[in-house]
């Protein structure tokens, strides 16, 4: 998933693109005579993994493969880790500590290759590391069980765990892919008059770069807001929500009550997205992930304090969306505590409208 080359994401792909330019000029694999010098476990199980990847990917065979699948983030580095094992020498595999982590280098180095040749982004491996790690470990585990005994079939078994990917993601692909919908609330107290509170809630002018307070979307390079502004108040009314990075929503408020409630749609056109904010993995209106609506409602606490509560609900349709969910929970916080801090600062301190 590719970002803007600005910020830490961009910092870290370049890092990463530095880092396999580095390997490749030390470990030259053109040559067959070289071959030797490179660690054989990493070669063929990056190569496999790069080669599923790019098999995945290849739109003529969506309906058979997809990215976006249990079957891709788990089997294959479960894969992997069979890989990586099954390839590594039986003095070295006697090791628990080995067979555990060792796996986890040839995940690093996909990591890598894919981040530098702009397969994948910082976002993609922020939420897919946890699953290729734990994953390797297990096939790595595995292999390295029936190596450590000498089974005659280890070779077959092996094989079967490498073509695991392509058997069971053409049958996940079957599966009937059913949209589930997540709430995420959070609130902010601020010391303010309601209506000035009011206000800033409903339309927001430019945001400044020391206005933002969000650290993990921060971190992860994914657009911040810049600014939204009401055409009027009361139902009907639009509000354009801007982001950095071209990103932008078309808001239609559908509850409206002054100085207490107001409900808007979120309506993004995937296809006006810049490839270089989301890909199509993760983009907001496409076929995985879309954000339907928010609420702010202000709630009177005690003298001066303001209670103001933000909730949004987005759509997943994966078939995990379980472990999307979390992710996807957890940066919506962020943003919607980002939002909620710019307000509680320009009512609290008198900034402008």
């Amino acid at each position: 998933m590719q970002f803007t080359e600005k910020g830490l994401p961009g910092q870290i792909n370049l890092f990463c693109r530095k880092a396999f330019i580095y390997l490749c000029s030390h470990y030259p694999i053109p040559m067959f005579s070289r071959l030797k010098k490179i660690p054989v476990p990493y070669v063929i199980t990056v190569g496999f993994a790069l080669f599923l990847r790019l098999l995945f990917e290849i739109s003529m065979l969506s309906a058979v493969f997809s990215v976006m699948t249990i079957s891709f983030f788990v089997l294959t580095p479960f894969a992997m880790g069979a890989l990586t094992i099954y390839f590594s020498d039986i003095e070295d595999v006697k090791s628990l500590q080995f067979r555990i982590t060792h796996p986890w280098r040839s995940v690093f180095i996909f990591m890598l290759a894919t981040t530098a040749l702009a397969i994948e982004g910082f976002l993609c491996w922020v939420m897919i590391l946890p699953l290729f790690m734990l994953g390797s470990s297990i096939g790595a585990l595995i292999t390295g069980y029936f190596k450590l005994r000498g089974h005659p079939h280890n070779r077959i078994f092996v094989s079967l765990l490498t073509l695991l990917p392509l058997l069971i993601t053409p049958l996940e692909k079957q599966l009937t892919r059913s949209p589930a919908v997540y709430k995420v609330y959070t609130y902010v107290d601020i010391q303010a008059a309601k209506e000035t509170v009011w206000s800033h809630a409903t339309s927001v002018s430019e945001i400044s770069p020391a206005e933002h307070t969000g650290w993990l979307t921060n971190i992860i390079g994914i657009p911040r807001p810049v600014k939204a502004e009401l055409n009027y108040a009361g139902i009907g009314a639009y509000r354009k929500g801007v982001f950095e990075g071209g990103l932008t929503f078309d808001e239609t408020v559908t509850d409206y009550e002054p100085g207490r409630k107001m409900t808007f749609t979120i309506k993004a056109n995937p296809y006006d997205i810049p490839a270089s904010t989301m890909d199509e993995h993760i983009v907001i209106g496409g076929q995985y992930f879309d954000v339907l609506n928010s609420t702010f409602e202000l709630e009177q606490m005690d003298n001066n304090i303001q209670r103001l509560h933000l909730y949004s609900n987005f759509q997943l349709t994966t078939t995990f969306n379980t472990y999307a969910s979390w992710w996807a929970g957890w940066i919506m916080k962020d943003i919607q505590d980002n939002i909620l801090h710019i307000i509680k600062g320009r009512a609290e301190h008198g900034n402008q409208i």
